[in-house]
């Protein structure tokens, strides 16, 4: 097994973690023959396992697109409705890739010609649809967890909070000692997403927003959405967030430094934030930095196990590809095989896959190795795995989704106007 140092593992897992953040492309790489697979260029742990099967397929290799985050969803969109979609192409999972199995643009896939069964089931969620998977887990795990500074909850004498009052609590008493309780970065609007999307999964339990992306817009009446916006302005009331969030972005790192520096005491992100926390801090991360799961709600009707963030990218294939025994055999053989799990390890990341837990005990460092029990043991212990709203939703809802976010988090709507300008905007 391939191991590799705290600052490796920063480096490689901000590559391969953090899929919003594609900055090139498009670049190519292998032949014109064959197969052709689009993917983000941030992949490039995904790209080695193209290059393994091209070495052992040399008249029927992949020819690999990669492409900047900003630009691959449009242009996917475009060569689909011109009949020029690649014959594998990468994905969120969720509603987007949705609408292209609605639009009879994507094969379901089948346990015996992918080997389905070795990814987690909470992660292949996201991409089944009518009971049939349509995309194969292509990247590591990411739930949204609550990262906290150890140093400063000791100085003010408060511990990691594991229920919503606590966590009001923990808030009051870091604002008493002049340090701004949550860091967030508002002006990006998807990390404020994040505290919705929990908020609502502990108030009304997954099958509110189940019953939503289902395509059933009444959803976003249930109180507990209301509920949920309530919480998120009571939040905003409390000061949780301080008074400058909303002129802090995530992309430059400002929120992630608020922490490590203490001058916050918490962070909900991604789990691709323990990356950028290693390289940008090491020794927070070894001295101070702590991790819980999101708290739960004592009145809530949901399971206080489950978790929101992004499952995994996918891998799915055009129903219009003439190369899909092939297709298969990258799909079934290359996708997350062993040596592809190894080397999302060596990077701080955890692949979907089952049975990871012996792997995992042999990691050699004592932090990434805690932090990689953690995310597994979270997920595995989850009864359910929500994609992000974002993501989840048909992407002409994407824009009115964060809009709302936005407006409720200033207070600029009340709690259930939230839910009521939804409505209008899905229909």
């Amino acid at each position: 097994m391939r191991h590799a140092t705290s600052a490796a593992i920063a480096v490689t897992a901000a590559m391969t973690l953090v899929t919003a953040c594609g900055t090139s492309g498009p670049s190519t790489s292998s032949s014109s023959k064959g197969l052709t697979m689009w993917a983000l260029s941030d992949q490039t742990i995904l790209k080695e396992s193209v290059d393994a099967y091209n070495k052992d397929h040399p008249d029927e290799k992949i020819t690999l697109q990669l492409y900047a985050n900003d630009d691959y969803k449009q242009k996917l969109r475009v060569a689909f409705g011109a009949d020029k979609a690649p014959d594998i192409f990468f994905s969120w999972g969720g509603g987007a890739l949705d609408d292209y199995v609605e639009a009879g643009k994507v094969d379901a896939l089948s346990d015996a010609q992918v080997r389905l069964d070795r990814f987690t089931p909470s992660v292949m969620e996201s991409a089944t649809f009518g009971g049939k998977a349509y995309g194969v887990p292509a990247n590591g795990l990411a739930p949204v967890v609550l990262y906290y500074n150890k140093k400063v909850f000791e100085d003010v004498g408060v511990e990691a909070p594991t229920t919503y009052e606590e966590l009001l609590a923990t808030v009051k008493k870091l604002r008493t000692a002049d340090v701004t309780p949550i860091s967030l970065a508002a002006n990006s609007k998807w990390p404020t997403l994040m505290y919705l999307e929990y908020l609502l999964d502990r108030e009304g339990g997954s099958g509110v927003f189940e019953k939503i992306a289902s395509g059933d817009t009444s959803g976003w009446k249930d109180t507990s959405v209301t509920r949920a916006n309530a919480r998120l302005q009571e939040l905003v009331k409390a000061g949780a967030f301080g008074s400058s969030a909303s002129s802090v972005s995530y992309d430059q790192g400002a929120s992630t430094a608020l922490l490590y520096t203490g001058k916050a005491g918490m962070e909900l992100m991604g789990t691709w934030e323990y990356a950028n926390l290693v390289k940008a801090a090491p020794d927070f991360v070894k001295n101070d930095l702590g991790y819980v799961a999101f708290p739960s709600l004592s009145d809530g009707k949901g399971d206080p196990k489950a978790i929101v963030g992004n499952p995994s990218n996918f891998l799915s294939l055009n129903s219009s590809s003439e190369h899909k025994s092939a297709a298969l055999t990258y799909l079934k053989d290359y996708v997350l095989d062993d040596d592809q799990v190894d080397a999302y390890i060596a990077a701080g990341s955890v692949p979907p896959v089952n049975g990871l837990d012996s792997r995992l005990a042999e990691v050699k460092s004592a932090d990434d190795r805690k932090w990689l029990t953690f995310v597994y043991d979270l997920v595995q212990n989850s009864p359910s795995f929500q994609l992000s709203w974002d993501q989840a939703l048909p992407s002409d809802q994407a824009d009115p989704l964060l809009t709302n976010v936005d407006k409720s988090f200033l207070r600029q709507i009340g709690p259930e106007e939230f839910g009521t300008n939804m409505n209008e905007a899905a229909k």
